[in-house]
């Protein structure tokens, strides 16, 4: 069976889109002939990101902006239309994170997150509206197993990723009539990320052990990442709105949970120590 996924000529915008599972979805559509903005707030990662892109041979724009920044958002939005036209695929991935137990966490510590991750995705999606395509714009939300999975010292991740799913769901109802599709993406245990390499895969005995805990019993790339954004914005998903997909190698529940809090527990301990 051939699937054919041409992006020759459409134009894809990714927030986050200079490092780990963001970037590799950047490069994934570029490789497939797209035009492909990145967006980050540190101009150093833009213009590393830009240069490696450009070996595809298509157009390639960055721009620096903060996602909590509503106006920066708009211009660097505005800017790659008017590099490229029309927005056809739209991925936001931007994400902040760290390790406390909500009774130990500061009011602007839990605000950080919640600004990054939810307000963070709303500003891209409203602001984004008015330069997508329509119909035939796909948007895919970048969430995390936190959405659905309790998780001790998680309590921010958890509420900001949790809004993130139902912001996903309710603008797939609310854009559907423009022809919008709106998904999310639930990575797993991805390697080649900063968060496999300082959590989960230090030493080889590390990174044995925590592809014991993934069903599939290997840890996910950046390829499977990026070829279910590849599926989702193309013509095969095109029946497919409001969903929130795992790609975790069969069950978060048991790989990403007893990571992220035994790596909790130890940052308290050695909190506590100092």
């Amino acid at each position: 069976m051939h699937i054919d996924l041409d992006f020759k000529n459409r134009h894809v915008v990714v927030f986050g889109g200079t490092t780990g599972i963001n970037f590799g979805i950047a490069e994934a559509f570029a490789a497939q002939g797209a035009n492909v903005t990145v967006v980050s707030r540190r101009e150093e990662n833009v213009a590393a990101a830009t240069e490696k892109l450009r070996v595809h041979g298509h157009g390639v724009h960055g721009a620096c902006a903060d996602v909590r920044d509503f106006d920066s958002v708009g211009r660097a939005l505005a800017e790659s239309v008017a590099a490229y036209g029309p927005i056809d695929v739209l991925v936001s991935g931007a994400a902040g994170n760290f390790f406390a137990q909500a009774k130990n966490m500061s009011s602007n510590g839990f605000k950080a997150v919640i600004d990054i991750d939810l307000l963070g995705t709303f500003h891209v999606m409203r602001q984004a509206h008015e330069h997508l395509r329509k119909p035939g714009a796909a948007v895919i939300n970048i969430t995390a197993p936190q959405s659905t999975i309790p998780m001790r010292y998680q309590s921010h991740a958890c509420a900001a990723k949790a809004g993130v799913d139902q912001l996903t769901r309710v603008l797939a109802l609310e854009w559907g009539t423009d022809g919008i599709r709106i998904n999310a993406i639930s990575p797993g245990p991805i390697d080649g990320t900063e968060g496999v390499k300082r959590l989960m895969a230090q030493s080889d005995a590390e990174r044995e052990q925590a592809t014991n805990m993934v069903p599939l019993q290997r840890l996910g790339t950046l390829e499977d990442i990026a070829n279910l954004a590849l599926f989702l914005a193309s013509p095969y998903g095109s029946y497919i709105s409001g969903a929130v997909i795992p790609c975790d190698g069969g069950g978060a529940l048991e790989s990403v949970k007893p990571v992220l809090e035994a790596t909790g527990r130890l940052a308290e301990a050695q909190a506590r120590s100092t």
